[in-house]
């Protein structure tokens, strides 16, 4: 039996605890796919995952809108963020380019 990756997008996860390192705050409006954005992009899949293994904690919006969730990084997040930023910048160029492109 196949089991589906724990992280579906590598790259996107790296990129959007890159960006919750560096203070952004990540917006979810809906349900939909694309509902979550961070720092104006899109983010399709990493969000369960940052949900699940507790990476990310809620923040009240500025709006104050009852459809728009925030959540900036946890004390975890923050010390996972940093580890995984750091690997990820040690691999080399080609393989973080194949991930990019593969997934």
């Amino acid at each position: 039996m196949l089991h589906a990756p724990i992280i579906p997008d590598r790259a996107e996860f790296i990129d959007v605890l890159g960006l919750l390192r560096r203070g952004h705050v990540l917006v979810q409006n809906g349900e939909g796919a694309g509902s979550c954005a961070v720092s104006g992009a899109p983010v399709y899949h990493s969000v369960p995952t940052l949900l699940q293994y507790g990476l990310l904690d809620p923040v009240q919006p500025a709006d104050r809108r009852s459809t728009t969730r925030c959540w900036k990084l946890s004390p975890r997040g923050r010390h996972f963020a940093e580890r995984a930023c750091r690997e990820w910048r040690r691999k080399p160029m080609l393989e973080r380019l194949a991930v990019r492109l593969i997934g």
